[in-house]
């Protein structure tokens, strides 16, 4: 069966003549004549057995049967636009766009993520950080590095990292702690989870005492707090390595405690797509991971 002809030439001078209400400026845009513009659009509506446009004096109005055409084609043109985009300046390119909290984006993957990028050089990378509570679908995005359990509903989910954490002060603070005792007569920062500190003071063997200091949504920013010289966070060590390792930042003592691990995360409900498939390859080799099963529970954890 031989498919009818797709009139490309009527349906963008429909569009164009749809957005100005008016031949004479879409033959302008076009690049045509006016007459062409209005030729293509009649051919369209005998095509279709409809008046598109009632013609005016000055000017147009969309039909019922034009203002319900108009919609698609406009989708669709844009669709190819965005299409014909992945291809500007090379090969095509597929835009992945990927929520990653940020104390692994700042701490982890921004000091790798030229070696990803040259290895995938048709990967257009979107990065957009945020405090862990991300709706992946809502916003758009095609998948999240989070930091939890790994029990996400409706969710695929690849182990990344574990994030022991342990308490982490400026030099001259840590000059002050002889033992985990020490850390009664120092501001404690914390994040939103209250039983961050209470945890690590039990595997420290010592009470806890009363928790005083500011609430943070974000470990990079509690860790920034405490270079500030106000007062102790408590986060993810490895994720300021370089700053422990230029001696910004001390670690006083040893005992750590780990509440979850990092995790790239993606939507049952959607098929990955090369982008995401060599992201989630990468990630595997640079942490020595593989894809697992969800677990059961629902968490929503983080740093």
């Amino acid at each position: 069966m031989t498919r009818p002809h797709l009139p490309l030439n009527a349906l963008r001078a429909f569009e164009a003549s749809a957005r100005h209400l008016s031949f004479t400026k879409a033959a302008i845009e076009l690049c045509v004549t006016q007459a062409a513009v209005s030729h293509q659009v009649k051919g369209l509506e005998e095509r279709l057995g409809a008046l598109l446009f009632r013609r005016l004096p000055r000017g147009l109005v969309l039909t019922d049967e034009g203002m319900a055409l108009l919609p698609g084609v406009r989708d669709s043109f844009d669709q190819i636009a965005r299409l014909l985009h992945r291809f500007d300046g090379g090969p095509v390119t597929e835009p992945l766009s990927v929520g990653v909290v940020g104390t692994f984006a700042a701490g982890w993957l921004l000091p790798r993520i030229d070696a990803f990028l040259d290895a995938n050089p048709f990967v257009d990378l979107r990065l957009s950080t945020n405090n862990n509570r991300v709706d992946i679908q809502a916003e758009g995005l095609d998948a999240a590095i989070k930091f939890g359990d790994g029990a996400w509903h409706g969710m695929e989910v690849q182990p990344l990292l574990e994030a022991p954490m342990a308490p982490l002060c400026l030099p001259s603070v840590a000059a002050r702690l002889k033992s985990p005792a020490d850390l009664a007569g120092e501001r404690l920062l914390r994040s939103y989870r209250s039983d961050e500190w209470p945890r690590w003071f039990a595997a420290a063997d010592t009470v806890c005492p009363p928790l005083r200091g500011p609430v943070f949504d974000s470990s990079w920013i509690m860790v920034e707090a405490a270079l500030q010289g106000h007062g102790v966070a408590l986060a993810p060590a490895m994720m300021f390595a370089k700053e422990v390792a230029a001696g910004r930042l001390v670690q006083p003592f040893a005992t750590t405690i780990t509440l979850g691990r990092y995790w790239l995360v993606w939507p049952k409900s959607r098929l990955p797509g090369p982008a995401l498939t060599a992201l989630a390859g990468w990630l595997a080799d640079q942490c020595g991971t593989a894809i697992t099963a969800a677990p059961r529970a629902s968490a929503d954890d983080l740093p």
